[in-house]
């Protein structure tokens, strides 16, 4: 639910636009009660202090959309700044592949993976039993942006 526009907020928006960087700097550590990255010329201070005002008045992200923001940059930190954005297949859908011309379908269960009546627990599993060979099973199934599914 988004919050109704707020006339105040709107004008203190506009107004950073026309602050020196001295009086940004100001309104930084009195928002943000820390001092300014030194980094940060008047064009980052006035985007950031303007997302300030706004979430201060309309309400940050929810709980969800913060923690998987955490995780991402988590896991940047431990594989030289590559977000991979996790996919998520919910139970009950079906997965449908073709192999050598016929048609394979696996169904995602809350635990695991049902190919052919029979459980399992990964995808890679799947694929072997599909191809005979030892395939990535996201990446067979067209899960993986990083490359191609086999032919």
């Amino acid at each position: 639910m988004t919050a109704a526009p707020n006339d105040d907020v709107e004008v203190e928006v506009n107004r950073l636009s026309t602050m020196a960087i001295a009086e940004l700097r100001v309104r930084w550590r009195a928002a943000f009660k820390s001092e300014p990255p030194r980094a940060f010329g008047p064009d980052l201070l006035r985007r950031s202090l303007a997302q300030k005002l706004q979430e201060d008045a309309y309400g940050g992200l929810p709980a969800p959309a913060r923690k998987l923001l955490n995780q991402l940059v988590a896991q940047s930190a431990k594989s030289n700044g590559k977000i991979v954005m996790p996919r998520r297949i919910k139970p009950g859908a079906i997965l449908v592949r073709e192999w050598k011309g016929k048609t394979h379908r696996i169904s995602v269960l809350k635990e695991g993976f049902a190919f052919e009546g029979k459980p399992y627990s990964s995808l890679s599993e799947v694929a072997r039993l599909i191809t005979g060979a030892r395939w990535n099973g996201p990446r067979f199934f067209g899960l993986r942006n990083d490359k191609e599914a086999p032919p």
